[in-house]
């Protein structure tokens, strides 16, 4: 019975044999987009090949790998050759690849790189230039192909989520060598509409040539001046491209653009009943804490005998009038008795006396004024004889009382007789004059 049965590995072979064994599958082209790449440390190569609905897995050993002059890269689409076996061990077939060569759409995707990067440095892509999606559009702009799925998705999602929104569509090429030239007409016509809110620019998924449209320069730079703010939702969620990365807000597919452009009428709804019961609710507080306030004024007694708040302001007034009148009586009182002390001052009934205290004043200054006059002069006179006296006793003229004499000659006093010589013409000056003479002879001690 055990023997009608076949293991896992037996199965393997059978398959691994009658793939391998078929003329058809030992030489394959295949055309693909690499993705899951990794590089093996002994230089092999495992990766994927896929299109948009399947994919396959390859491996490329080093010998063949050192035959081709660029390095692959996921996203690659390329061209190979190999041959399809099964892998025993995992159970799967695979692609042994080779030639590897790039295709035409691994071109497109090394432009798609530059000019990705180039837009980047420039910074179209920077956060601060993005501008805010209005929460409540009025009026959405459109710009997508006028038939097929994409349009029919955004619009029935917009009525649908916020039916009070009108859409205006332009119609546009999403594809072709003339699609990115349209969009940016559209574009720039959709931006003199002063009453559009946002635009979607969208379209559905594709090939990277089907969505080359939207990675040219001209498109970005269109989208990125737009006064309006954009939103792209263009391809699948996988798909990538630079009008995704130059929008104010990007979406995964057209109709996600159309979410996040609209809110929920339905949230709307929620939102509005929900203010509304807030509404009331504040309403019925403001209610209650005025009824409590008013029934508070309708039992205050003043309230209620407004003739007692009259009599407290009149008994009020009384007090302030006491206080007044008790003010200007002090005030008056203090003046009379300033007045009644100027009244009774001895000066001012009896002006003389002040003249005469002045005069008195004035002869008392006088004899002091002479005494120390008299006295200044005496000390000055005293001091003058003093001065004389000295002068007299220094005055070489006062010792010719006692019989010296001096000499001259040409007015200059001889006080050394060396100074003299014989024949010199001298004055001796005596009390009574002078006397001129010779010098016979001269005798130095």
């Amino acid at each position: 019975m055990n023997n009608e049965y076949l293991s896992v590995s037996d199965i393997n072979k059978i398959i691994k044999y009658t793939v391998e064994g078929n003329e058809e599958l030992r030489s394959v082209y295949l055309k693909g987009e690499i993705s899951n790449l990794k590089f093996h440390g002994r230089g092999h190569l495992y990766f994927s090949l896929k299109d948009e609905t399947s994919k396959i897995n390859a491996v490329m050993f080093n010998y063949a790998r050192t035959l081709i002059n660029y390095i692959p890269k996921d996203g690659d689409s390329v061209l190979v050759h190999g041959r399809i076996g099964v892998y025993e061990s995992g159970g799967s077939y695979q692609i042994y690849v080779d030639e590897m060569n790039l295709d035409g759409v691994g071109n497109l995707y090394v432009l798609f790189e530059e000019l990705k990067k180039k837009l980047a440095k420039e910074g179209l892509f920077d956060k601060e230039h993005k501008q805010k999606i209005k929460r409540v559009p009025r009026k959405i702009g459109v710009i997508t192909a006028p038939t097929g799925a994409a349009v029919r998705d955004i619009i029935s999602t917009i009525n649908r989520r916020f039916p009070m929104t009108e859409i205006y569509l332009f119609p546009t090429l999403v594809q072709g060598e003339s699609a990115a030239q349209n969009i940016v007409k559209m574009i720039e016509l959709a931006n003199t509409f002063d009453d559009i809110d946002t635009i979607i620019l969208g379209r559905g998924g594709g090939s990277i040539e089907d969505l080359w449209a939207f990675n040219e320069e001209i498109v970005a730079r269109a989208i990125y001046k737009s006064r309006i703010p954009i939103i792209s939702g263009v391809g699948h969620e996988i798909d990538f491209t630079i009008s995704d990365f130059v929008a104010d807000l990007r979406a995964p597919t057209p109709t996600g653009a159309a979410l996040l452009a609209t809110p929920d009428i339905e949230e709307v709804r929620r939102y509005f009943k929900n203010a509304m019961q807030r509404c009331h609710t504040s309403i019925e507080n403001i209610i209650y804490s005025y009824t409590q306030l008013l029934n508070k004024y309708k039992s205050n007694y003043i309230l209620n005998n407004p003739i007692r708040l009259y009599e407290m302001k009149e008994q009020k007034i009384d007090n302030l009038y006491d206080r007044l009148n008790s003010y200007i009586n002090n005030y008056l009182d203090n003046y009379r008795h300033i007045i009644d002390k100027y009244k009774s001052n001895y000066i001012l009934n009896n002006p003389k006396v002040l003249y005469d205290i002045k005069i008195q004043k004035v002869s008392l200054l006088k004899e002091s004024i002479l005494k120390n006059t008299n006295k200044i002069i005496e000390n000055n006179t005293n001091k003058l004889e003093t001065l004389k006296l000295k002068l007299d006793l220094l005055n070489p003229v006062n010792i010719l009382d006692k019989g010296y004499s001096i000499v001259y000659r040409d007015n200059e006093i001889i006080k050394d007789v060396s100074k003299l010589k014989n024949d010199d013409e001298i004055n001796i000056m005596v009390k009574n004059g002078k006397i001129n003479a010779n010098v016979k002879g001269v005798d130095i001690k």
